[in-house]
């Protein structure tokens, strides 16, 4: 890539000599399993994180083929970067601006990602200069989700206890109904009725003509009975 219109950065920092090679792995999370008399299946699920591995020159002298941003810089000035990266616990923008010798602007790459490690070699036969190994890993932003959880009417049979605001809830004292509402998990339930998420089984238990074979599987609308301590 060396001389061909490559400018690399890692966060705010332009590496001053461009990599040889960068390989960007876009890893599945596919599952195969095997169906009894209908052999292999693949279920498709999301890609995964991404892996970026490269190494770079970091020159110790300065070089007619090297770039920098705002004159030359040491490469003691690069290692305090790459440090700060790796020890901030922070992701970063990795971007690639590609352009040919025209100047036109080609596909650029720009992910969010964290510094997994580098690998820092020092050759005698390439004078003062450094060679740095890289690996970065996508990152994604999370967050926790909100639930919504709603009482239904019981069955004539069976009484109902109030909706309680906590989630050390004692168990009902008489099996009641629930109906499911978008977000709910059995987990959660479990913590809200039994003070345990733990306790999921017993009313997965209860319903399983309901849910069917996946516990972790339940829909809004689907009417649930929460067994009683």
């Amino acid at each position: 890539m060396a001389g061909s219109g490559y400018d690399v950065y890692m966060g705010s920092c332009l590496l001053p000599v461009t990599p040889e090679k960068i390989q960007i792995k876009i890893n599945g999370s596919n599952r195969t399993v095997k169906l009894i008399n209908e052999g292999e299946i693949n279920i498709l699920k999301k890609a995964g994180l991404t892996d970026i591995e490269f190494e770079c020159e970091i020159p110790q002298m300065e070089y007619p083929y090297a770039v920098y941003k705002s004159g030359f810089k040491e490469a003691g000035y690069f290692f305090d970067f790459f440090e700060t990266l790796k020890s901030s616990n922070k992701p970063f923008q990795f971007i690639v601006c590609r352009k040919v010798p025209s100047r036109k602007e080609l596909l650029n790459t720009n992910i969010t990602v964290s510094l997994e490690d580098y690998k820092i070699t020092e050759d005698a036969g390439n004078g003062f200069d450094f060679q740095v190994q890289f690996t970065l890993k996508q990152w994604r932003d999370y967050g926790t989700k909100t639930v919504n959880i709603r009482i239904a009417d019981s069955k004539p049979q069976a009484s109902v206890l109030p909706q309680r605001e906590t989630n050390n809830s004692p168990a009902p004292a008489a099996s009641q109904t629930y109906v499911v509402a978008k977000g709910d998990c059995l987990w959660n339930l479990a913590k809200k009725f039994y003070g345990s998420g733990s306790k999921y089984t017993v009313i997965y238990n209860a319903n399983q003509g309901v849910i069917g074979g996946n516990p972790n599987l339940i829909y809004p609308g689907q009417v649930l009975t929460i067994p009683a301590a």
